[in-house]
């Protein structure tokens, strides 16, 4: 059973599946959440897990000087100390010194192909260049932005959206089963 630590930074819709899935689902024999950690206090995620039940921390990003969060957060999870550090919607780049500290165990979702489209706005991305299909691309974080070596990616289908809220209600939908799976992948023994 692997221990893993969610990272959020807001609504944490990532995390619930997740959560959904260690306690009930695919991820049931797979690993324990031992932590919901944000760096806001008023992360609307930190709620939803703690309905779940899960332990949660908050680490203030907002008003601190980068290197001092960053030593902070470093200090946190070698205390922690988790088998994986998933990133659901942490809105935050990981310093070189965490990746470094805990190689191949840091894992995100990102709203794109990360050969096509790396940073923020995946979803909105995709919208303006009008595709028709997009991807939901599952990493790990390296030293880089979304340029970690690929777990898996999903098509999704957007050539029916109207709105940039379409596509994105039809990636995160996507999302919510596909990060599950591909951590179920990786944490079989």
């Amino acid at each position: 059973m692997k221990k893993i630590l969610i990272m959020i930074t807001g609504r944490g819709s990532n995390m619930r599946a997740i959560a959904e899935n260690a306690q009930n689902g695919i991820l049931k024999d797979y690993c324990e959440i031992t932590e919901v950690f944000s760096n806001k206090k008023d992360a609307p995620g930190l709620e939803i897990a703690a309905n779940f039940g899960l332990e949660t921390c908050v680490i203030e990003s907002k008003g601190k000087k980068r290197k001092t969060y960053n030593s902070l957060l470093l200090e946190h999870l070698k205390k922690k100390n988790p088998d994986f550090i998933i990133l659901a919607g942490y809105m935050k780049i990981i310093a070189p010194e965490i990746v470094q500290e805990f190689p191949n165990r840091i894992i995100n979702i990102h709203p794109a192909d990360t050969a096509l489209h790396q940073g923020l706005h995946g979803y909105e991305w995709a919208f303006e260049n009008k595709l028709k299909t997009t991807k939901v691309t599952v990493h790990f974080v390296d030293e880089g932005l979304d340029t970690g070596k690929v777990i898996g990616k999903k098509e999704v289908d957007i050539s029916e959206c109207k709105t940039i809220e379409e596509v994105e209600q039809k990636g995160l939908k996507i999302e919510h089963r596909f990060y599950s799976e591909c951590l179920k992948e990786i944490m079989k023994p």
